[in-house]
């Protein structure tokens, strides 16, 4: 059961966090309360698993990053967490992570990737040389759908 404060707190974070140099202060304002005890709130709530996680959601487009694409790969499963990592040390790679069944029964990593102008298929190509993977896919984002939190209070 969340205390009144809990709930207001839940309230604000669930939204856009204000991209300011303290928003957690920003938020304890809202609330007359303290940045530290609104970031112990939140720890304490984390650890209870009522907030699962907090990250920020990346509007590509108007961030610059004319370019999407989720690149799937067939990798073997010996190699996932080392793939994976080389994938995601790439700058231009957001989220890299081992889907569980594979895709068509084989794909078994997914890789997002944004770049600002360069050319995908050379991109792709040249991260394939890198990790020894010549089996993928490159879904091309066409469009961005509006993204939206869930909001639970």
């Amino acid at each position: 059961m969340l205390t009144t404060m809990e709930e207001k707190l839940a309230k604000l974070v669930q939204r856009d966090v204000s991209l300011t140099e303290r928003p957690f202060k920003d938020i304890a304002v809202c609330l007359n309360s303290s940045e530290e005890d609104v970031l112990l709130s939140i720890k304490n709530l984390k650890r209870q698993g009522i907030i699962r996680k907090f990250a920020a959601v990346v509007r590509h487009r108007q961030a610059g990053f004319v370019k999407n694409a989720m690149v799937i790969w067939f990798v073997a499963e010996s190699r996932c967490e080392s793939i994976g990592k080389i994938l995601a040390s790439f700058p231009e790679v957001s989220h890299c992570y081992e889907r569980v069944p594979a895709f068509l029964g084989k794909y078994n990593i997914f890789s997002m990737i944004h770049l600002r102008g360069d050319d995908m298929e050379e991109f792709v190509q040249n991260l394939s040389g890198i990790i020894g993977i010549k089996d993928f896919k490159i879904l091309i984002s066409e469009e961005e759908y509006k993204k939206n939190t869930m909001e639970y209070f």
